[in-house]
Formats: C-alpha cells, structure tokens, sequence
C-alpha cells in the first residue's frame, strides 16, 4: 500500500499563480490567489468558502476547510468528525516560482453508504504531515519536494468487512531537471519509504488475514515528460465538460496540444521493495526476506520497450495445507521478467491525430490502434528470466515468442532451459512417487527430456528449443517434430497419437523403484 502525498499536496498546490514576479504580500494578493485557485472548481465548491487566503508577512497561508465543503451532504449518506481546518503556506519567489509548506495533522471518524447503500463506518488519522517544495507555475507541479507523515492510522467496518491499517512513518523526496535537448519537457525522480506496515483483514466470507511489513521502499522515474502540454490538456478538459461537440477550432486545438505533447515520455521506471514480508491466518503463515516488482517504458517513441518484473528471495511456508512430503517443492526463490520490445507510439500518435474526437468510434478502432502499436500487428514478447530454486530443483529459463495480435495460430518461439543437479530432482520425485505412483510417470518423463540435455561447463544441463512458423521443433539442434503440412492447424495441440500395434503398449513402462 503506498500514499501518494506528492501528488496530494501537488494539487491543493495547482494553479497558485501564473506568475509570481516577487509582488508584495498584500489583501489584493490574497484574493488573486484565492480567484486563481477556485476559477477550475465546479461553481457550488468555489462558492462554498472552502478556501481562505491570507497575507501572512512573507508569505500568503491558504486554508483548506472541507469540512465547508461537505456541508451540504446528506448525513444519512455521508458524515464525518474531527475535520479540522488545515493550512498551506506558499512563498512567492522572484524566480517567478513558489515555495510551498506545511505541517498539519488529521483525525477524522464517520460513515458512508456505497452503491449498495450498506452503510461503512471509517477512521483515519496522521499524527504529523510535513511537506516543503518548490513550486513552478509553467507546469502546475511540483519541482522539489519532502514529505514526511508519522503514525498512519486507517481503519474501515462495514457488514460483511473490516480492515485496519498502521504505519510507523512514510518519508518521500522529489526532483526535477530539465531534460537533455532544451525542449521544455521535464525529468522527474521521486523515492520513498515506508516502516512497520500492518494491515489486518476480515469479513464474513473469510477468516482474518494479517500482513506485516519490516519496511517498504519505493522509486520513480520519468523522463521528458512534456509537463506544461499535459497541463494544458487537462485545462482543456476542464474547461469543455459541458460541451457535447468541439468545434472546429476547439477540435483543431486539443490535436495540437496532443501532437506537442508526443511522445509522453522517453522513460518511465518504478520499482518497490519489500522486506521481511509475513501473511498470517487461520490456515497458517508464510513470507518472503524481500519481494520485489519492477516495471519500466524506455526507448525512442516508434521503438519503446516495456519491462515487468517481480521477485521474491527466502520465501516460507508453515501450513498444515502443504503435505510435508511436498515442503521441499516449494520454491525459496524466484524471478520473473517479461518485456515486450518494439512498440511504435510514433505511429500510435500519428493515428489518434487522425481521429475525429466528435464521431463515434468505430467498432474496429481498437484493433487498428492495435495494429499501430504493433507495427503491423507483430507481437513480440520477450522472457529475460524466469527463474525458480527450492531444495530439490533450480531451473532458469530464458526465450521470446513472435506472434501476431490477430491471431494465436501464426507465432514462433526461441527458448533456453537450464537446470543444476536434474538428478537430485528426479531421485526426489521418485521417492515422493513411493506414496503418490502417479508421479511415475513425471520422473519417467523428466528422465526423457534429460535425453535431450547437453552439459554447459558448469555442469547445469542445457536445451535450446526451437519452435518455428512453419510448426517445425528442434531442441539442441535435433528435430523433434517436422513442419506442419499445408492444411494443419497452426495452434498449440500436440499432433494426434497413432494407435498402438495389438501387443504393443501404448506408452513405456516407467522404471521400477530402486
């Protein structure tokens, strides 16, 4: 779980001013940043003083009083307590940019009905919120920033589920710099941290679930963002909600600020690691040391990669769930990565240039930008590593599949299969088939694949699979399977077996226990 406080105070921090020029802290200040804040919000929200702005000596302090806001609302839909009035301090620079700053605290309980109307009842409290940043009034966001938040406190009850949530502390820093080439776009990076992270979970459906979490740390990254045409896009949306058709000139405008704005980015990166990771229940506990997930966009705009990635390191199961006989099969380790090369956002761009934003989409639309994306509905997808280890196997693999997006038929793939001490593999699942004989039969196979194996020096045994277009399979340059005839179906299945001679068993016998 992670609070995205940047953003949070980003936006009560959104269009502060459009110039700030050093100008005296006076009254009239005030009620131009008041004006500039409020001239975006639908008019019953401005109307309803939520806001103060006042001049306080170098600065202005700008005051945020939901509970205004809320007046109006239906206390048997909606109600809440402890919704103080909380306040943001914004010093104009003669930069012409902002610094912004704040210190505050929440406690908050009430209740609201949903959709289904069954009513919830929730609390929520931050014992300390610190901020400071710098703000930029060209791009309505935050250039710099810290913040801090200690003792999180969230909980929710309804009929059916109740959870409750604590954290210790969650810090989080942001940076910014222009990007490489003097284009106005902007290179964001952001880090963050969070400790003694518990969440506890129930419901009438389910027995109680606690996760526990040492820490939490979190990283960010985007590059050549085109910040100011993103926040012309959104004034733009803003500004037409209530039109049912652009018009010629309106449509002509939003393409233009599409067509700067692209590409969106030239790097996108996020990964979050978590450590010392428990799950707890009635059915029994397990965990991980460190837990991981990656994920990342980068590369020229018509040839752009993206990467997904988790992991998991120590990995423990107590469960009388897992039959002891089968605890050593569990992996204590594992890695899985997958990428998928070579999308084409130029071409994508070019195609939503062309669309006419007041005519219906077509039913087809989607499979066309498809057809951009992939260049030519090619599909590739690669697999960097997919690896698994526990006491008993330790396998990495490695390949890429091409395809296409409109069919599963036309496709190839190239793959690498590494495993270290097969037999030690084999020699466990035959004394684990002495109680269950149906694994006969998985050791008898695994002993045929190992046929095909060759020995890298590090005594690992290898195979490289080989899957064409045409349904030819090779494995260590040996055929397998000839190509398909012309009339065969290019799918997955395996081709039909023939019947067996009268006598002749239809599949061998697998080897007798020693």
């Amino acid at each position: 779980m992670r609070l995205k406080l940047v953003t949070a105070t980003s936006m009560l921090a959104l269009c502060l001013f459009t110039a700030a020029e050093g100008a005296e802290i006076n009254q009239d200040g005030a009620k131009t940043v008041k004006e500039t804040l409020t001239k975006l919000l639908p008019e019953d929200w401005a109307k309803s003083g939520f806001i103060t702005v006042n001049p306080a000596g170098t600065r202005y302090e700008v005051i945020y009083d939901l509970a205004k806001l809320l007046a109006k609302t239906d206390p048997a839909t909606f109600t809440i307590k402890g919704l103080t009035p909380f306040s943001m301090f914004a010093t104009p620079l003669d930069s012409g940019l902002w610094n912004v700053e704040g210190d505050n605290k929440f406690n908050v309980s009430g209740h609201f009905k949903g959709p289904d109307q069954k009513p919830t009842d929730f609390t929520y409290s931050i014992a300390s919120l610190v901020y400071t940043g710098v703000f930029d009034p060209a791009i309505s966001y935050l250039r710099s920033g810290t913040f801090a938040a200690k003792d999180i406190k969230m909980s929710s009850k309804s009929e059916t589920e109740e959870v409750h949530a604590t954290i210790a502390s969650m810090d989080q820093k942001l940076s910014s710099a222009d990007s490489a080439g003097g284009n106005g776009r902007v290179d964001f990076a952001g880090t963050g941290s969070m400790s003694d992270f518990v969440e506890q979970v129930s419901g009438l459906q389910m027995p109680p679930v606690e996760f526990r979490a040492g820490s939490i740390d979190f990283e960010a990254k985007v590059n050549g963002l085109p910040a100011k045409q993103l926040r012309d896009m959104v004034f733009f949306v803003l500004d037409h909600l209530d039109e049912k058709e652009l018009s010629p000139e309106d449509s002509a405008k939003i393409k233009g600020i599409v067509k700067e704005a692209f590409p969106l980015l030239t790097l996108f990166s996020e990964t979050i690691g978590v450590h010392d990771l428990t799950i707890s229940s009635e059915m029994g506990k397990g965990g991980a040391k460190a837990f991981g997930y990656n994920l990342a966009i980068d590369g020229p705009s018509d040839a752009m990669r993206f990467g997904f990635g988790l992991n998991a390191q120590e990995i423990s199961l107590d469960t009388p769930l897992m039959p002891a006989n089968y605890a050593s099969f569990m992996p204590t380790n594992f890695d899985f990565q997958l990428a998928v090369p070579n999308l084409d956002f130029a071409s994508l761009g070019d195609a939503l240039m062309a669309v006419d934003f007041n005519a219906e989409a077509p039913e087809k639309s989607g499979e066309e930008m498809a057809k951009k994306l992939f260049r030519d509905g090619r599909l590739a997808v690669e697999f960097p590593k997919i690896s698994a280890k526990s006491d008993v196997y330790d396998i990495d693999m490695s390949g890429k599949i091409e395809g296409r997006v409109d069919t599963e038929k036309d496709y190839s793939m190239e793959a690498t299969i590494l495993a270290r001490d097969l037999d030690k593999t084999i020699a466990s699942i035959q004394e684990l088939a002495k109680t269950d004989p149906d694994l006969n039969q998985v050791s008898f196979g695994i002993m045929m694949v190992k046929g095909f194996a060759k020995t890298d020096p590090d005594g690992r045994s290898r195979w490289d699979i080989s899957i064409s277009r045409d349904g030819a399979i090779t494995v260590n340059g040996q055929v397998v399977k000839g190509p398909d005839g012309p009339d065969q179906d290019r799918g997955l299945e395996p081709e039909t077996e023939q019947e067996p001679d009268e006598g002749q068993d239809a599949v061998p016998a697998p080897p007798q226990q020693p």
